[in-house]
């Protein structure tokens, strides 16, 4: 078999007095496009944070593109959006600026050659290139999430991992984050992704690992799309809906992490 992408085994997680992980397997073979879903304090967030390194496992195992965790992960080939970190929070910068930012990563301190291009093709790819030199405070919730996404995208990774992405954005936002899925899935790229419901992307989900108090309960097709609509007339897809409800995960702030932004969870 070859090398999967990201390989969890027996993963265990503490946060402070809390277990929120409980021997956690879960392995993405390259090209497959995997949704975690969950209720709120479930673990989605939780392990996603473990896989890209921003917490370390009790106990267990990972792996990301064939290296152990803190030995030698290529980490310029894996893109990371955390959950709900505005674009505009701390010192005041341009979108190609914030964009800029995700090429400088472990002892990089200085911008490659060709940055400037790297960052138009990265706004380019999330529909914003005519925004790179906006102050980010001046763009909306939602184009200051896909200013994060290309800020991601910029190193031109082989896998992504985005922790809700859409949470709270508005439509048009969540149909270009679509559309700029559509386009990076389709030349094989690798995504992890937290999401609370399947929505725009329901069509590009391969897998849906499902989590319930820090265990994996369903690993395997994704949910179907369940009958009801909401106000609006959107339809949602919910993986038994009966016994699991789908909420959005916690909030988050800053810390540092191997991405130069991270998570820290309020609650699990």
């Amino acid at each position: 078999m070859s090398t999967p992408v990201i390989d969890a085994r027996g993963v265990h997680v503490h946060l402070g007095a809390s277990h929120v992980l409980r021997g956690i397997d879960l392995r993405v073979d390259s090209g497959e496009v995997v949704a975690l879903l969950g209720a709120n304090g479930s673990g989605k967030s939780t392990l996603v944070r473990t896989v890209v390194g921003v917490l370390s496992p009790s106990q267990g195992q990972i792996s990301l593109l064939g290296s152990p965790l803190g030995n030698g992960v290529p980490w310029h080939r894996v893109g990371y959006v955390p959950q709900r970190v505005s674009a505009a929070a701390g010192v005041p910068s341009t979108a190609a600026e914030v964009v800029a930012s995700g090429l400088l990563h472990g002892r990089r301190l200085a911008l490659p050659r060709g940055w400037r291009r790297q960052v138009r093709e990265a706004l380019d790819q999330v529909g914003l290139a005519d925004r790179a030199d906006d102050a980010t405070g001046q763009l909306s919730g939602g184009q200051q999430q896909r200013v994060l996404i290309a800020r991601a995208l910029v190193r031109r990774p082989e896998v992504l991992v985005l922790d809700e992405p859409v949470a709270g954005v508005d439509r048009p936002s969540q149909e270009a984050f679509a559309a700029t899925m559509t386009r990076l899935i389709g030349d094989g790229l690798t995504v992890l992704v937290v999401v609370h419901e399947l929505g725009e992307l329901a069509g590009l989900v391969t897998r849906a690992v499902v989590l319930r108090h820090g265990r994996v309960v369903h690993d395997g097709a994704p949910p179907r799309p369940h009958p009801d609509h909401d106000a609006a007339g959107h339809q949602h897809v919910h993986p038994h809906t009966s016994e699991l409800p789908v909420h959005s995960e916690t909030e988050f702030g800053l810390t540092d992490g191997p991405f130069g932004v991270g998570a820290t969870e309020v609650h699990p």
